[in-house]
C-alpha cells in the first residue's frame, strides 16, 4: 500500500501501479493524470509540491514531483520515444511490460534487455518546451510564493543532500567558479538504460545568461531575455494538448523532475564515438537541445496550466466560487485602496495628483481584444517633464517594481541600443530562437527611460531597435527575425516612457509632469515613501492593479448614445482640437477610470470626469508649450 507521501516523492510508483492494472488498456494515462489532478486538489496540496523557482535543482531528489512557474521561451521539434515497450530475460526468456512515459532513459532491469521488436511496444510523441522563470518576475512574487510553500512541511524534504541548501543568489559564486564546483554520486552510477540510481552534479544553473558546464565548451547560453536574470531554465517535456501552449505563454507545470546524467553524453567527448549517420543534429544543436541536466533539468508534465497573471495574492483562476468570494470581498472595500493608491502616487510623483491618476490608468490598463490589427485597451503613457539624469527616474521604476508581478526597465541610451538585443532571432546552426529584450510575457510593465538619452549617432541595430520598440507600442507586436522572413508575435506590454521633452516613441497619452514639492535629497525622501507604507497596505495595491486588469468591462447602448451625442455637439463647438482620436482617448480614460472605481459599466459620472481629466491635461501641454515653444 503506498503511502500518503508517495504521489509526492516517488511518483512512478503510483505510475507504475495506475499502469500495471490497466495495460493493455490504453486509458492508464489519462488515469494518470486524473488521479494527480485529484491529488493536488486536496487541502492546499499545490503548496506541499517543492518548487523550482524557489529550491535549487541539487536540493530536490531526482524522480520526485515538482512544480515550475515559467515562460516558455522557444519550442524545439517534437520527439519520438516509447511510450511502451518490453524488457526480456536472455536467461529465462522472462518479459516484463514498461512504460516510457515521463522518462528519459528507457528503464531495465539487472540482466534483462529492451527487445526493440516486440509487436507490444508503442511509439508516442511528445513536444520539448524551452522554458525560463517569467523575465522580469518582481522580488515580492518570488518571496510571496516562496513563504506560501515554506509555510508547510513538504514529505519531499526527508530527502537531504550532503550539505546546506543554498539560494540562487549564493549559487551565483559556484556558477563563475567552475573549480568549486563538485560532483556527488548517489550509488555507484548508472547505466545507459537507468538501471541504477543516477549520480547528481552539484552545479546549478543560476545567474545571468552563460555558464560553464563540464566537458562543454564554449559556456552554455541559458538564453534568459533579460539580463541579469536569476532562476533554472528547464527542458519541459509535454505529453498532452501542446498545441494549446504557444512561445511566450506562462505556464505553471507539474511533473517528474529528471537529471540524469546519461542526458549529457552529447556533451561529453564521448559523443565523438556516435555514428555521425545516426545523428542528423549539428553539434551546436545537440548542445542546445541536450544540455548537461544538472544546469538545464527535465520536467515531465503530469498537469500544465496556462496562468492568467503570477499575482500569489490573487486566486490562480477567478471563475471558482471561492474565487469569486475572493473577488467581491476585495471589491467591498475597493474606494479606500485606490484612495491610499493615490495619495502614494501623488507623492512619489512629487505632489503631482494628475500624473498619479494616469499612471494608475496605465497601471491596469490591458490589450482587452483587436480589431484587425489595432489592439484595443493600450494605454502608453508618456510622462514628460522628468528631471534629466536625474535618479527620479530610477526611483518611479523602483516604485512600480514594488506594485506589478513583472517589469522591466529599458535604459534609452544610444550605447544600449546599438548593442542591446531587443528582438529574438532564430539560430538555425542551433535550430532554437536567440531571445531578446523585447521577449517577455504579457502584463509585463516595461519603463522606458528616456531621460538617459544623450546625443549620438544610432548604428543599423540601434534604428531597428527603435523600430521595434516603436511598433510594440503601437501595434502591440513584436517581429521576431527568421532570416528569411519575420514572424509577427502579438503581445500585452504596458510601457511607460520617462522623458524630459516629448519622447521620441509614440504614446498614446502625454502626461507633463508638473512637481508641487522638489525634495532637498531625492534619494532620501523616496526611500521613505516605500518604508512607510505598510506591507498589509502594498499588499492591497498589488491586488487592486492585478485584479482590475481581470475584470469584464461594458457600455450601455444607453450611455453609447449619449457619449456620441456629446462628441458631436464637442465637434461643434471646436471643431479643431476635438477629433476622432481623441474621443478614442477619452474613451479609454473612461474606460480605465470606471475599472479603478470597480464599476464594470460606464456611467455619466465617469463619462464626465473622464473629460475633466483631458481637458486638465491638455491644458497642461498647451502651458508647457507656451513657455517653451513648439517643444511639445
Amino acid at each position: 500500500m503506498p503511502c500518503v507521501a508517495d504521489w509526492l516523492n516517488n511518483p512512478f510508483s503510483i505510475v507504475q501501479g495506475i499502469f500495471a492494472q490497466n495495460v493493455p488498456n490504453s486509458d492508464w494515462e489519462k488515469k494518470v493524470t486524473e488521479y494527480f489532478k485529484e491529488k493536488l486538489k486536496e487541502n492546499n496540496a499545490t503548496n506541499w509540491v517543492p518548487s523550482l523557482n524557489d529550491v535549487p535543482v541539487h536540493y530536490l531528489k531526482p524522480n520526485s514531483l515538482v512544480k515550475f512557474r515559467c515562460m516558455v521561451q522557444d519550442m524545439f521539434d517534437p520527439e519520438f520515444y516509447m511510450g511502451v515497450y518490453e524488457t526480456v530475460d536472455p536467461n529465462t526468456n522472462t518479459r516484463v511490460l514498461r512504460f516510457g512515459k515521463y522518462r528519459d532513459v528507457a528503464e531495465c532491469g539487472p540482466q534483462q534487455e529492451i527487445d526493440l521488436n516486440s509487436s507490444q511496444t508503442v511509439t508516442s510523441e511528445r513536444q520539448t518546451f524551452y522554458c525560463v522563470p517569467v523575465p522580469g518576475e518582481s522580488a515580492w512574487v518570488k518571496e510571496i510564493s516562496f513563504f506560501a510553500s515554506q509555510a508547510r512541511v513538504s514529505p519531499s524534504t526527508s530527502y537531504t543532500p550532503s550539505r546546506h541548501k543554498r539560494s540562487y543568489e549564493e549559487d551565483e559564486d559556484m556558477d563563475l567558479h567552475p573549480s568549486k564546483q563538485k560532483e556527488q554520486h548517489i550509488g555507484s552510477g548508472g547505466d545507459i538504460h537507468g538501471c541504477m540510481e543516477p549520480k547528481r552534479l552539484e552545479t546549478e544553473a543560476s545567474a545571468g545568461h552563460h555558464l560553464i558546464s563540464p566537458n562543454c565548451s564554449p559556456p552554455l547560453d541559458l538564453n534568459f531575455p533579460l539580463p541579469g536574470e536569476k532562476g533554472p531554465a528547464c527542458l519541459v517535456k509535454v505529453y498532452e494538448s501542446w498545441e494549446s501552449f504557444k512561445v511566450n505563454d506562462v505556464l505553471e507545470v507539474y511533473g517528474i523532475l529528471s537529471v540524469d546524467p546519461v542526458l549529457s553524453i552529447v556533451n561529453n567527448e564521448e559523443s565523438s564515438a556516435l555514428d555521425p549517420m545516426e545523428c542528423m543534429d549539428t553539434a551546436e544543436e545537440q548542445r542546445v537541445h541536450s544540455p548537461p541536466a544538472s544546469l538545464v533539468p527535465r520536467i515531465h508534465v503530469i498537469l500544465a496550466q496556462k496562468l492568467q497573471h503570477i499575482n500569489p495574492l490573487l486566486p490562480a483562476c477567478l471563475n471558482e466560487e471561492e474565487s469569486k468570494t475572493f473577488v467581491s470581498n476585495f471589491m467591498s472595500e475597493l474606494s479606500p485602496v485606490r484612495a491610499e493608491l493615490l495619495g502614494f502616487l501623488t507623492h512619489a510623483l512629487l505632489g503631482d495628483s494628475l500624473a498619479a491618476e494616469y499612471l494608475i490608468l496605465h497601471l491596469i490598463s490591458t490589450v482587452y481584444a483587436r480589431r484587425d490589427v489595432l489592439p484595443l485597451g493600450k494605454f502608453t503613457v508618456n510622462l514628460s517633464g522628468c528631471p534629466r539624469n536625474s535618479i527620479f527616474t530610477e526611483h518611479i521604476y523602483r516604485i512600480i517594481q514594488q506594485l506589478v508581478p513583472a517589469s522591466y526597465r529599458l535604459q534609452m541610451t544610444i550605447e544600449n541600443m546599438n548593442h542591446s538585443r531587443f528582438i529574438p532571432h532564430k539560430d538555425y546552426t542551433a535550430n532554437r530562437l536567440v531571445s531578446g529584450v523585447l521577449q517577455l510575457a504579457s502584463n509585463t510593465s516595461l519603463v522606458v527611460d528616456e531621460t538617459q538619452l544623450e546625443q549620438g549617432q544610432l548604428d543599423t541595430t540601434g534604428v531597428h531597435n527603435v523600430t521595434a520598440l516603436g511598433n510594440l507600442i503601437t501595434w502591440q507586436k513584436v517581429d521576431y527575425d527568421f532570416s528569411y522572413h519575420q514572424m509577427e508575435f502579438p503581445c500585452n506590454i504596458n510601457v511607460l516612457i520617462t522623458s524630459e521633452g516629448r519622447s521620441l516613441l509614440p504614446s498614446d497619452c502625454q502626461v507633463h509632469l508638473q512637481p508641487q514639492i522638489i525634495p532637498p535629497n531625492m534619494e532620501e525622501y523616496m526611500n521613505s515613501l516605500l518604508t512607510a507604507v505598510l506591507p498589509s497596505v502594498l499588499n492591497k495595491f498589488r491586488i487592486y492593479l492585478s485584479l482590475l486588469r481581470l475584470l469584464d468591462y461594458s457600455i450601455s447602448d444607453e450611455v453609447t448614445k449619449a457619449v456620441e451625442e456629446d462628441f458631436v455637439e464637442m465637434r461643434k463647438n471646436d471643431p479643431e482640437s476635438i477629433t476622432a482620436d481623441d474621443l478614442h482617448r477619452t474613451l479609454l480614460v473612461a474606460r480605465f477610470l470606471s475599472l479603478s472605481a470597480g464599476q464594470t459599466t460606464l456611467s455619466r459620472e465617469r463619462w464626465l470626469r473622464a473629460k475633466q481629466l483631458e481637458a486638465l491635461r491638455k491644458a497642461r501641454l498647451q502651458q508647457q508649450k507656451c513657455v517653451n515653444g513648439n517643444e511639445l
